[in-house]
């Protein structure tokens, strides 16, 4: 897997920033999803993401291959931020303790969004 949790990641496509909170070895949405929101058909069978916007309350679900490490310093805005994560060390944020593992420890609808 290329990103980490809390690493923060630059979408090529629709050219937003975000932090990852979630990661999967191969898509786990359902094909219905995928045939709605997934338009330029990334592979199954590749790692996807879970992000939260920077300056929104959006999360996302992300293909590995529209994503690259975000240039720059600025810190990620958005409302699930304090939960879940603390400073930011070299592009990436540390966790707060609401964590078991590489899970986090919110709501299962935000956690699957």
């Amino acid at each position: 897997m290329k990103f980490k949790i809390g690493q923060v990641i630059y979408h090529k496509l629709f050219d937003y920033k975000g932090v990852v909170f979630g990661a999967d070895r191969a898509f786990k949405g359902s094909d219905t999803w995928y045939e709605q929101v997934a338009r330029s058909r990334p592979p199954k069978d590749r790692p996807w993401y879970r992000v939260l916007v920077h300056g929104s309350a959006q999360t996302t679900y992300v293909a590995e291959r529209n994503l690259e490490v975000a240039q720059g310093t600025e810190a990620i805005e958005h409302p699930l931020m304090p939960l879940l994560f603390d400073d930011l060390e070299g592009g990436i944020y540390t966790r707060t303790p609401s964590w078991d593992g590489d899970v986090p420890l919110i709501p299962s609808t935000i956690a699957s969004a």
